[in-house]
């Protein structure tokens, strides 16, 4: 005979209930953790792949909003200029073997080279078409690379900063041994800024003089952690914490915490000039000045009131250049 209790069930229908509670909680967890998995994945794979999933049009990936007051148009334009300009294209192996492209565009009176590099799935006439013609009327010459997994250098994946740091030192190389006789600039943009500031933790060639740095992030886990919580709206719970590393090491064999700007800051001795806007909903001003207060070399901040991500040189060219003749001014020559 089976037992009641004092609510009038049996113990077995207690225990069933019990069980069937436990294994719909399971198949709840069980999905959930399916889901977390699934969108980590499409995170990782539109972070990282050299293809865009079809599906990025859906993600707000930036944060930006519709209207830009004509940021847009106007980098179209210079983008277009820039393009069209004479240009030397120069490639150069990277340390496992990829071939990366760059294009040397060279002034009059040449006082020193810049090797610029672009963002996140942008390109180099993209990024700098705005503040090339400023750099070379300036007694620049520049060269802009194109970043591995980008139009036409080689690679599949994109490495945030960790596996374009050591091209960031390729390049260095490369023009310090072509002796053009000029100090060298490392200059980047978004994850481009994020590459030269990484890159500063590993040896350069004494040539290199200092590196100008907008908008960067201080470490691939702070970047995606920030863009899926804040723009995408989601849950960086543990789990896909957990996933998106695991992606990351499938992919390039580092995790997103295998290194940071900040650790490469600390041990940096080159000089660098920070340019960031108030109102980049990308990669948040927060970072620049953590960047910034970790760097232990001699160093400079701008900040652009009202800046969106990447908008710092258009909002205000005359702060921005200002700036950065005053740094090419104090560490052009050699002490």
């Amino acid at each position: 005979m089976l037992k009641k209790n004092r609510k009038g069930g049996t113990t077995m229908q207690k225990k069933t209930a019990a069980a069937i509670a436990l294994g719909a909680l399971a198949g709840i967890g069980v999905g959930a953790a399916a889901v977390s998995c699934g969108a980590s994945k499409a995170m990782t794979d539109l972070a990282m792949d050299r293809k865009i999933p079809g599906y990025s049009r859906f993600f707000n990936v930036s944060g930006k909003k519709k209207s830009d007051g004509g940021f847009s148009a106007a980098r179209k334009k210079a983008m277009e200029a820039l393009e069209a300009l004479p240009r030397q294209d120069v490639t150069i192996r990277s340390a496992d073997g990829l071939t990366l492209k760059g294009h040397l565009l060279t002034c009059k009176y040449p006082r020193r080279l810049i090797i610029a590099f672009h963002g996140w799935r942008s390109s180099w006439s993209r990024d700098f078409g705005l503040v090339a013609p400023f750099w070379l009327e300036n007694h620049c010459n520049v060269l802009l690379v194109e970043q591995r997994a980008h139009g036409d250098s080689q690679g599949d994946y994109l490495g945030f900063g960790l596996l374009e740091r050591s091209d960031c030192q390729q390049w260095a190389i490369w023009a310090d041994r072509q002796n053009f006789g000029l100090p060298i600039y490392l200059a980047g943009i978004s994850m481009g800024s994020t590459t030269v500031l990484m890159a500063a933790g590993l040896s350069m060639p004494e040539s290199v003089r200092g590196i100008i740095a907008d908008c960067g992030f201080t470490s691939p886990r702070d970047i995606v952690g920030h863009v899926a919580k804040k723009n995408l709206h989601l849950n960086y719970t543990w789990l896909r914490s957990y996933m998106i590393d695991r992606n990351f090491r499938k992919k390039i064999h580092m995790t997103t915490s295998s290194y940071s700007t900040l650790t490469a800051m600390k041990q940096t001795g080159i000089p660098v000039l920070f340019i960031h806007g108030t109102e980049d909903h990308f990669v948040p001003i927060e970072m620049t000045y953590r960047n910034y207060r970790a760097c232990a070399a001699r160093k400079r901040l701008v900040v652009v009131p009202g800046a969106g991500h990447a908008m710092s040189f258009y909002v205000n060219p005359e702060a921005c250049g200002r700036a950065m003749r005053e740094f090419w001014k104090e560490f052009d020559l050699t002490e």
